[in-house]
């Protein structure tokens, strides 16, 4: 639980616009309806420095359907983003609105005890007065730390490529390992770290992640 602690006690007195190191702290929710239908909430407060200097908001929310014996399912979902934007080198900042349409498939997969998820997102996005769409390909695995039925730790980590459908085509890659600790069957945490790649820049943060599943 170090890591985890650690990252709770993140200093809040980084400036935003002297260090490129942020936090984000995430909510990922699963509700069951049945056993085939379920609905995807999340919430995402990413900040610039370690709290308290908003960078986005995100909420997203979605229908899915599992098939093919829990390991595949299809979603259909809509995110809102509200970003606050530094004006170039100033501490002033501008009011971003976006609003998202987005269908995904994920596949999953075992090798042993360890496990992969793929994600594959089409994503239609109304930013202002600008419409763009965006694929995104996730790669995942988390592997169990050991083989002992009373350890909940594990190792988590990904990465997730960004393409857009008009010039410049790459819009960004984000590479993450972390820490998990499964509390119990329905909930579990990480707190990892993440890079995220841009064409021209790079952007490191500090990730704390709560999954819920009900």
């Amino acid at each position: 639980m170090a890591v985890l602690i650690f990252g709770l006690m993140l200093p809040s007195f980084v400036q935003s616009q002297d260090s490129n190191f942020g936090n984000w702290l995430i909510y990922i929710g699963n509700k069951k309806l049945n056993q085939k239908w379920n609905i995807l909430n999340e919430i995402q407060y990413r900040n610039y420095n370690a709290i308290g200097d908003l960078e986005q908001l995100l909420l997203r929310t979605g229908l899915g359907y599992t098939f093919n014996n829990n390991k595949s399912n299809v979603l259909l979902g809509y995110g809102y983003i509200l970003s606050e934007n530094y004006v170039g080198d100033t501490n002033e900042k501008i009011n971003v609105n976006e609003h998202r349409i987005f269908q995904q498939f994920i596949l999953k997969q075992s090798i042993g005890r360890t496990k992969l998820n793929h994600r594959y997102r089409f994503e239609q996005r109304f930013v202002e007065s600008d419409f763009k769409m965006r694929f995104r390909y996730f790669l995942g695995i988390n592997i169990p730390l050991s083989r002992k039925e009373k350890n909940n730790y594990y190792l988590s980590a990904y990465n997730e490529i960004f393409l857009n459908t008009q010039s410049p085509v790459f819009d960004r890659n984000r590479i993450y390992g972390g820490l998990g600790y499964h509390i119990n069957k329905n909930i579990r945490i990480e707190a990892g770290y993440m890079s995220q790649i841009f064409e021209t820049s790079s952007r490191d943060q500090f990730n704390i992640i709560g999954f819920v599943n009900f």
